[in-house]
């Protein structure tokens, strides 16, 4: 069913069990929300649940005595287009951080570097309900990346900013990817460019970053060791970034 933007909320919506105040302002996004509950309890100070409808996992807590959120976002546009719309519109979060992998499709991006997306490319018509006369350019907020990509550097951290693909396909019939890498894509996710739109509709920030977890250009992957330290690292980046905003 589709529902229509509603009016001031106090109370759950179809897809989030909080009440207003529940939620911080900040709030980092994970796809998995296994994952919300792993960088909740690992990272976070007095830990609340506020959310397991559709066991789409949401939890608050502070982290270096700032409140923080996190909140699982699920898989593709459609999916964090609902969950963004509703953390914006009905529980007034103003900083929304994307927490992910990615496969990278440039041959010199190595395994376990960071990625922060300046831009999202896509082959989603999620920027239609806006009728605009061309073609939407979504990009991140200039104060979360300059403040992530600091970060980042201050750590040592390897990472790239650029643009990347928010694909809607995952096991594809065609290798499209060849044609994004020819026009400076750096790696491919599926949710970032419904992110950047709703914000930029409601007026608020938001930030991709992503570990790059294999490469579809010569087929490695990380192991499930070098993921956990590789996701380590973004984890600190995006929450320093949290906490300096």
């Amino acid at each position: 069913m589709r529902h229509e933007k509603r009016g001031n909320l106090k109370m759950a919506t179809p897809h989030n069990a909080a009440n207003m105040g529940d939620i911080a302002e900040t709030v980092l996004l994970p796809g998995d929300p296994l994952r919300a509950k792993v960088i909740a309890e690992t990272y976070l100070e007095d830990i609340t649940q506020f959310n397991s409808v559709r066991n789409m996992f949401g939890y608050t807590g502070t982290y270096k005595g700032k409140k923080v959120s996190v909140m699982g976002t699920g898989m593709g546009c459609a999916s964090i287009g609902i969950y963004s719309h509703e953390l914006i519109h009905f529980y007034g979060v103003k900083n929304l951080i994307r927490v992910g992998s990615c496969g990278s499709i440039a041959k010199d991006i190595k395994l376990g570097e960071i990625i922060m997306a300046q831009g999202a490319c896509t082959d989603s018509n999620y920027a239609h309900q806006y009728q605009l006369p061309g073609t939407m350019c979504a990009i991140a907020d200039y104060e979360l990346l300059k403040t992530a990509q600091e970060t980042a550097a201050e750590f040592g951290y390897p990472y790239r900013v650029g643009n990347i693909l928010s694909s809607d396909i995952f096991y594809t019939e065609t290798p499209e990817w060849q044609q994004w890498a020819k026009m400076g894509v750096l790696s491919i996710e599926m949710e970032s460019f419904a992110l950047y739109c709703n914000v930029a509709r409601a007026g608020v920030k938001a930030l991709g970053i992503f570990t790059v977890s294999d490469s579809i250009v010569n087929g490695e992957e990380l192991d499930a060791e070098a993921r956990q330290n590789g996701f380590t690292n973004m984890m600190q980046v995006a929450l320093e970034t949290a906490v300096r905003i």
